[in-house]
C-alpha cells in the first residue's frame, strides 16, 4: 500500500479501517486501546502473542491484582474487557507500516489495514544467557523491582558481566546478605569504578560456567551446578544481558530513537511522527506493568483529544455553521450500540 487510495475506506474493508490501531498486546497497548475505545473511537489491537507480561508466572506490584494471577490470566481478562467495550482484538503480526498522507497503512499477516492513529507497544526482548537455565519465573527473573521482594534473606545469583549486572548484585544486598555474581566464563566489562565498588561490597564473584540446574518438586530452583564441580544453593536470581528493543516499525516510519534503542516520546506518548505514539517498554523509563498502564492511559486520552469531533472552535462554527442535533453524538454507530448493550448488561 503506497498511495492515498490504499488507505481510504473505499479501498479497505470496513472491518479493517480504524481510527486507532494499537500494535502490541501487553499492558501498555491494551490500556491505550481501552481508553481509545471507551472514549468513542473505533480501535483495533494487533497482537502477535507472547511478550514479557505473558511470561509472568505471578503478577507483582499491580494494586488490586493478587499474586496468584499469572501474566496470561491478567492479559486474557484485559482482552475480554476490551472486547466487551467494542475493541477489535486481532491475533495478527504487523509486518510493516507506512505513513500515507494523513493516515497509516498497515501490513499484517492477515492482510492490509489502515488507521488514523497508531500506537506502538511492541516492547523489548531480554537478552538471555545460554542454557542450562532455571525456569523463567521459578528461579530466573528479569525485573528487579518486581521480584526482589521474593528473595529477602534468600541466597540469590545475578548472571552477567556488565555494569547492570554488577549494580543489580549490589542492589540485592538491600534484601539479602547472600549474593553471587555469576560471570559464566565471561570477562567483566564493567568500569574500574564499578570494580572498586564491588570490592567494597560483600558480593561473591563466581567465574565458572553453569553446567546444571537442580529444581525442587514444585519447579522452583534449588541449586546451580558449576564447571569446577561446585554446587551452590539459590532461591533464584536475575539475568542481566541487556535488551533488544522491538523498534523496527518505529524506525521504518522515521520516528526519533534514543541512543539505547528506545523510541523518543513526550509525556503523552507522542513520537516525532505526527499521529504515531509509543508506550510501555519500547519507551524510556521503568519497565513496570503499572507504569506501562499509566503510559497507555495518557496516550489514549491524548489520542482522543486529537480525534474528537466536539467542541467545534469558533473558527469552525463560523465557517461551517452551528452543530446540528442530527450530527450528535459523534461516537461511531457500532461503538454506540456496544456501549448501550454494555450498560444494560451492567444493570442486570
Amino acid at each position: 500500500m503506497s498511495n492515498h487510495e490504499s488507505t481510504s475506506r473505499d479501498a479497505i474493508d470496513d472491518d479493517r479501517y480504524y481510527e486507532v490501531a494499537v500494535v502490541g498486546g501487553g499492558p501498555a497497548g491494551l490500556t491505550s486501546a481501552l481508553y481509545a475505545t471507551r472514549l468513542g473511537h473505533e480501535t483495533a489491537v494487533f497482537d502477535r502473542g507472547g511478550g514479557r507480561a505473558a511470561m509472568m508466572q505471578e503478577t507483582h506490584n499491580v494494586i488490586g491484582v493478587p499474586e496468584s494471577v499469572s501474566g496470561n490470566d491478567f492479559l486474557s481478562t484485559a482482552v475480554d474487557q476490551l472486547q466487551s467495550y467494542g475493541t477489535d482484538y486481532r491475533r495478527e503480526f504487523v509486518t510493516g507500516i507506512e505513513r500515507v498522507d494523513d493516515a497509516f497503512a498497515l501490513e499484517t499477516t492477515n492482510g492490509p489495514a489502515a488507521a488514523e492513529r497508531v500506537v506502538l507497544a511492541t516492547g523489548f526482548s531480554d537478552g538471555r544467557p545460554e542454557p542450562p537455565l532455571p525456569r523463567t519465573g521459578r528461579g530466573l527473573h528479569y525485573c528487579l523491582h518486581c521480584d526482589a521482594y521474593m528473595f529477602v534473606d534468600e541466597p540469590v545469583y545475578v548472571m552477567g558481566h556488565g555494569e547492570s549486572a554488577a549494580y543489580v548484585a549490589m542492589i540485592m544486598l538491600n534484601f539479602t546478605d547472600d549474593v553471587d555474581l555469576l560471570l559464566r566464563d565471561d570477562e567483566p566489562t564493567w568500569s574500574d569504578e564499578t570494580a572498586a565498588m564491588l570490592e567494597g561490597h560483600p558480593v561473591d564473584i563466581v567465574r565458572e560456567d553453569v553446567t546444571g540446574v537442580r529444581n525442587g518438586d514444585d519447579g522452583w530452583l534449588e541449586a546451580l551446578e558449576f564447571a569446577d564441580g561446585a554446587v551452590r544453593e539459590y532461591r533464584g536470581g536475575f539475568a542481566m544481558y541487556g535488551s533488544a528493543y522491538n523498534n523496527d516499525l518505529a524506525a521504518g516510519l522515521g520516528a526519533e530513537l534514543n541512543d539505547d534503542g528506545t523510541v523518543a516520546v513526550d509525556d503523552h506518548g507522542r513520537t516525532s511522527v505526527d499521529g504515531l505514539y509509543a508506550v510501555g517498554d519500547l519507551t524510556p523509563g521503568h519497565n513496570q506493568v503499572p507504569v506501562a498502564m499509566g503510559q497507555g492511559a495518557k496516550a489514549g486520552i491524548a489520542i482522543h483529544k486529537s480525534l474528537r469531533e466536539f467542541p467545534k472552535s469558533v473558527e469552525e462554527l463560523e465557517a461551517d455553521g452551528a452543530v446540528s442535533p442530527k450530527d450528535v453524538p459523534a461516537i461511531a454507530p457500532g461503538l454506540r450500540r456496544q456501549a448501550s448493550e454494555h450498560s444494560a448488561a451492567e444493570g442486570d
